[in-house]
């Protein structure tokens, strides 16, 4: 299974993922207007590969959830404000 982190904004999506039978992870910017983000899900349904993707909720994600829906993939979507809340504080030390 792929597990993906996405941090949605309208033009681009930023995400983390991880491969539990590899071990494989890494980082990625995906564009959303010239159809790089729906390609790279499409792709990962097309190598048969199982994905969960996470992501806070929003408004402007719906084309993206009904992408998902339709490629079988699991959504699980976070309230932001509790998200936000269980985040570990950064204490800052510089000026």
């Amino acid at each position: 299974m792929m597990m993906i982190g996405v941090d949605y904004h309208p033009s681009f999506q930023e995400i983390a993922f991880f491969v539990e039978e590899t071990g494989e992870y890494g980082e990625q910017r995906l564009n959303q207007d010239g159809r790089e983000a729906e390609q790279f899900y499409r792709d990962l349904k097309q190598r048969g590969i199982h994905v969960r993707v996470g992501m806070e909720a929003t408004g402007y994600a719906r084309w993206f959830e009904r992408l998902l829906a339709e490629l079988g993939f699991e959504l699980w979507i976070g309230d932001p404000a509790e998200i936000k809340a269980k985040r570990v504080k950064k204490r800052k030390y510089d000026r």
